[in-house]
């Protein structure tokens, strides 16, 4: 938010050097991101009155004006049509600094001598501050002879303060006050009541009224201005809206905009003969209702957002944007001023969906206090009427404020001591009570405090705790050293787990990424499809739609992470790889998941000056979650498998013990395709939780007496996998199998259509003695009779 200081010291009394002020919001919370003082190099211009204006003798397309400032007066030649004797202008006499640095000198136009020039806004350094085109004329009441930096409030310091999310109130200067009287010992804060209207009469307008048919609106107010006359605002208001980062746009817009500048409460005005009938009704839309807002887009909406309707017609966003229908414009006779608080959730999950921001919705998302709708309505009438821009009939107000009453929070000097190590409750009160916190009881030593209307934020102890910490001051906090431990402090087994896949990651070639936990519904269905539709945890205010929902699997972060590389020119090889929490239904309710993930996809380019490299391929892959499980201490098993994204054929499941817990895939072309990846791109992702429940690995004394090799050949189905016959061999070969490997695999001629040729090697061995070959062949052989009568054709 731009705040004045100038208008900051309308407010409250404060003498404080800006750049000490700065320092002291920013300690405190408000962070001055940047202090600029307005068209810097301008100076030198004083006010004036032309006196006369006349043609200029030789020239029929300049004019020539006598202007006086108090004790100077000046001729000044201008093209500018748009002047008239007895104008209030601002005049560079010579010497004036113009704001691009230009100096003025006296200049002879053909006989008149032009002592410096009248100025335009332009030339200021404000073309918005101009209502028409030429000369910059100033209020009918702007004295003469007054320096023009000082006239139109330049003379000013402008802080850009960052507003945190849970602190609505400071988007208005009332509320900015507020925060300097709190937070600025020596302040003192100004009496300002809003100006309010007289008594409010019958309308004369047919209007039936206000219906309010949804509690996300508790509260709404609109007034009548009738006899509109739409014409620019006076100068020093334009200025001030310039000057916070807004641009003028007429009396009625702007009365709007110095009011929700002023008090942080948006407003919004409705051309009253334009809408569809004389009401107006607060209602959810209606699933595929469509609204054209001011900015001449149409929306989509949906029961989610939360419109304002005349007739049945949508007329307006809620908190966000008005519509097309109902713009004020040149010909507006009689406006509706609307004035309401919509709660934030529901306005921020709207202008997100939408892409849709707003002055309005900025301040809704962030909290408006309900108490301000009815003043700030009243108060933009008067001004209204101030500036001869309508008559104010009157107005009306729909619900209450009090819908959301706070309730009193009670400080403890037991937690203030815990927490900042002082429990002095007597000026824990006192910066509570300059905050706007009133006390309203006292119960031991302990005292309720009730939060003002503009601080919802406040609900709990610790919220006190931190009003009085920030003002007190964190770093002049005492110092203490912490207890020394009884044992030395140690790493958890994940920390260990986590370190061993990275250690194990990175040798072999993988990067470290690190992506977001929120993720795009579109990404998930790209790969999973609506499979997990009814699983996904939705977020109820997210940030973008881009991240609307936590993450149930790592694999979409990282594929999306691996595109955007190959988009922006990355040409070699991309190895990612992740370890990190997902979210997802549990046993009850929701649970978090810790799993480890990668992508893997060769690039464009493999060439090489040694000739073409290998490159990464399904089985380089597996023996990359291989090696990282075995970091662990833990060998996976692998079976065949299907997956939503996976490429049939290559696709497998990971499994430890008898768990599945992954796996490992291919992406389908189809999504290749859509992706625009230059390559195959294969995707890994398990559970992490048996690597980290699993022990250390156990050392024994090695083997003291030979092994005895045996091989076994057989055909078998196609579809039967190594892993199942290789299962049933170490059953039946019994203790003496040492251990079992797959050595062939041969599918072609000899060999019947549907089955293949497999050939395993087997090794016994006896811990206490040498082995027979006598007494080794009658266990193979008992072994191959048991694979026969299991359907197997030996070899």
């Amino acid at each position: 938010m731009l705040v004045s200081l100038n208008w900051l010291k309308e407010l409250v009394d404060i003498e404080a050097d800006p750049q000490v002020l700065a320092r002291r919001l920013t300690d405190t919370g408000a962070e001055v991101e940047d202090m600029e003082i307005p068209a810097p190099r301008f100076g030198g211009a004083v006010t004036a009155r032309i006196e006369s204006l006349e043609k200029h003798p030789s020239r029929g397309d300049l004019l020539v004006a006598r202007v006086v400032a108090e004790d100077r007066n000046g001729i000044c030649v201008t093209a500018a049509t748009n002047l008239s004797a007895g104008d209030l202008v601002p005049w560079g006499p010579p010497g004036c600094t113009l704001s691009d640095g230009a100096v003025l000198g006296p200049r002879d136009f053909e006989g008149v001598v032009s002592e410096g020039m009248m100025l335009s806004a332009e030339e200021i350094g404000f073309p918005d501050l101009a209502s028409e085109f030429g000369i910059l004329r100033l209020d009918a009441d702007t004295p003469i002879g007054v320096d023009v930096r000082k006239a139109l409030g330049l003379d000013d310091v402008i802080l850009d303060v960052a507003i945190t999310p849970n602190r609505g109130d400071l988007l208005g200067m009332t509320g900015m006050a507020r925060e300097v009287y709190g937070v600025v010992a020596d302040s003192k804060l100004k009496r300002y009541d809003l100006p309010v209207p007289g008594e409010n009469r019958d309308w004369s307008l047919d209007f039936s009224g206000v219906t309010l048919s949804d509690p996300d609106c508790p509260v709404y107010g609109l007034g009548l201005a009738t006899g509109i006359r739409i014409a620019p605002s006076p100068v020093w208001v334009r200025m001030r809206l310039i000057l916070a980062g807004m641009r003028p746009v007429s009396n009625i817009v702007d009365a709007t905009n110095l009011m929700m500048l002023m008090t942080g409460q948006p407003l919004h005005a409705f051309d009253a003969d334009r809408l569809p009938a004389p009401e107006i009704t607060v209602r959810p839309a209606k699933n595929g209702e469509r609204l054209v807002t001011l900015d001449e887009k149409e929306r989509l909406l949906t029961e989610e957002d939360l419109v304002i309707s005349s007739g049945g017609e949508a007329v307006g966003l809620a908190g966000v944007m008005g519509g097309a229908n109902s713009e004020i414009w040149e010909g507006t006779r009689n406006v509706l001023l609307e004035s309401a608080h919509f709660r934030g959730p529901r306005v921020s999950r709207t202008y997100r969906r939408l892409g849709l921001t707003s002055e309005a919705a900025y301040r809704f998302a962030r909290t408006v206090d309900p108490r301000k709708a009815e003043p700030a309505l009243k108060a933009t009438l008067v001004l209204m009427d101030q500036w001869g821009a309508a008559n104010v009939e009157g107005w009306m107000i729909e619900g209450t404020a009090d819908a959301d009453k706070h309730h009193p929070v009670t400080l403890t000097p037991e937690k203030l001591q815990t927490y900042l190590l002082e429990s002095d409750m007597d000026e824990a009160s006192g910066i509570l009570e300059r905050f706007g916190f009133s006390e309203t009881c006292r119960e031991g030593r302990s005292r309720c405090f009730l939060p003002p209307s503009w601080r919802p934020d406040v609900t709990i102890e610790e919220d006190l705790i931190e009003e009085v910490a920030r003002v007190r001051g964190y770093d002049d906090m005492p110092a203490i050293l912490p207890a020394v431990l009884r044992t030395p402090g140690d790493i958890t087994d994940r920390m260990r787990t986590e370190r061993a896949l990275r250690g194990a990651a990175t040798g072999r070639g993988y990067v470290e990424a690190v992506t977001y936990s929120f993720v795009s519904a579109e990404s998930i269905r790209l790969l999973y499809g609506h499979e997990q539709d009814d699983d996904l945890i939705m977020l109820s205010n997210p940030l973008s739609r881009d991240q609307a929902v936590m993450r149930p699997s790592l694999a979409p972060g990282l594929v999306h992470a691996a595109a955007e590389n190959f988009r922006k020119g990355w040409r070699t090889a991309v190895r990612l790889f992740e370890t990190g929490m997902v979210f997802g239904p549990g046993e009850i309710g929701k649970a978090e998941t810790i799993r480890a993930a990668g992508v893997v996809c060769p690039g464009r380019d493999t060439r090489s000056p040694w000739g073409e490299q290998q490159t990464d391929d399904f089985f380089t892959v597996k023996g990359d979650v291989a090696a990282l499980c075995e970091s662990r201490h833990l060998t996976p098993r692998w079976t065949r498998g299907l997956e939503p994204f996976g490429h049939e054929g290559q696709t497998a499941h990971i499994w430890f013990g008898e768990r599945k817990m992954g796996c490992l895939a291919r992406l389908k072309p189809a999504i290749e395709r859509e992706l625009d990846l230059p390559a195959p791109m294969y995707v890994f992702e398990f559970d992490m939780e048996p690597l980290i429940a699993n022990p250390l690995a156990s050392f024994g004394a090695g083997a003291r007496f030979p092994a005895v090799h045996r091989d076994v050949a057989l055909i078998a189905a196609t579809g039967i996998e190594s892993g199942e016959i290789r299962k049933e061999i170490e059953e039946l070969a019994g203790e003496l199998l040492d251990w079992v490997e797959v050595f062939d695999v041969y599918e072609g001629k000899g060999i019947p259509e549907g089955s293949r040729s497999l050939a395993f090697s087997l090794a016994y061995r006896h811990s206490e003695r040498t082995l027979r070959d006598e007494e080794v062949d009658d266990i193979h052989e008992a072994l191959r009779k048991e694979l026969s009568t299991r359907g197997y054709t030996l070899r």
